[in-house]
């Protein structure tokens, strides 16, 4: 097995200095109070659906297209969320722009590139969500309910392709992980009628990781450091350190406190907020610590 941190990647400096105009300009324009967030975010799609310059009057364009281009602003589009009976109309009219902009910034070419994907995707979390701590990360894809009922802590990461439902609440605690195609709901529905629609909060721990396809159904508690496996289905809380895999989800392994206690420390993320921290390709790597203490902390010898 090996350790494999997470390596710095550099593009052309003009392009990166773009990349960084761009996206401060963006996130100026998000702190104006006066700014008309939905004629920014028809702003910002038309100039990226159309770089070289977009037609300024559709009138003499054919019927089809015009409504191509009446999607470009969030004020000509409805979102299932919307229809939503318990929608807080007032919380959602703020974030409604941006979550249209963060979707169809995803469909574009810039949405996979991960160098301007995750801050520009970080800029928008911050005013979409209850409350989002330093470092938040979210790859491509990602889908909301809501928005405005996620909270989300420090170095959270978001990975391609996730549903995060957040019509009853999410709380994702610091440093926790959601992989690829996993589903996270905060709803479910009477199986008589489905009209009949209940909105427990889901919580997933501090260093909590959920893997692969897997599935946490509304209400659960992933405990702090607990794992849920590649395609399980979470019905129920987990305890903490514990994998947890299967349909439903059940205990199948602990962490051993000696093993956590040997895990290296952090060596860095290339995309953080704080600027390229990622190990070089040439320095060496952080050996495991040891010499476990009483009170359950390492010592520094090693």
């Amino acid at each position: 097995m090996a350790f494999l941190p997470l390596r710095n990647v550099s593009i052309d400096e003009g392009a990166a200095a773009r990349q960084a105009e761009w996206l401060a300009a963006l996130d100026r324009a998000l702190d104006d109070p006066t700014t008309d967030r939905s004629a920014l975010c028809r702003d910002v799609l038309t100039s990226i659906w159309f770089p070289t310059g977009g037609p300024s009057d559709g009138a003499e364009l054919p019927l089809g297209r015009q409504v191509a281009l009446d999607q470009l602003d969030p004020r000509n589009v409805t979102l299932e969320a919307e229809y939503y009976r318990e929608i807080d109309l007032e919380r959602y009219a703020r974030v409604k722009p941006l979550l249209w902009m963060w979707e169809m910034f995803d469909r574009t070419s810039l949405g996979e590139n991960a160098s301007i994907g995750v801050p520009f995707r970080r800029i928008l979390a911050r005013r979409i969500f209850r409350s989002c701590g330093r470092n938040f990360k979210a790859f491509h894809q990602v889908k909301f309910s809501f928005g405005y009922n996620i909270d989300a802590g420090n170095n959270v990461v978001i990975h391609r392709h996730v549903l995060l439902d957040d019509r009853g609440g999410i709380e994702i605690g610091d440093g926790a992980s959601v992989s690829d195609y996993a589903n996270i709901y905060s709803h479910s529905h009477d199986i008589v009628d489905g009209r009949e629609v209940f909105l427990p909060k889901t919580t997933i721990g501090a260093g909590a990781r959920i893997t692969y396809h897997a599935t946490i159904l509304a209400g659960a508690h992933v405990a702090p450091d607990s794992m849920v496996g590649a395609g399980s289905i979470l019905t129920k809380p987990t305890e903490p350190h514990y994998v947890y895999v299967g349909v439903p989800a059940r205990p199948i392994k602990w962490k051993p406190a000696d093993e956590r206690a040997e895990k290296r420390g952090p060596t860095g993320d290339p995309l953080s907020e704080d600027g390229p921290q990622a190990l070089p390709l040439d320095a060496p790597l952080p050996a495991r610590p040891h010499g476990l203490q009483t009170d359950g902390s390492v010592s520094d010898e090693g």
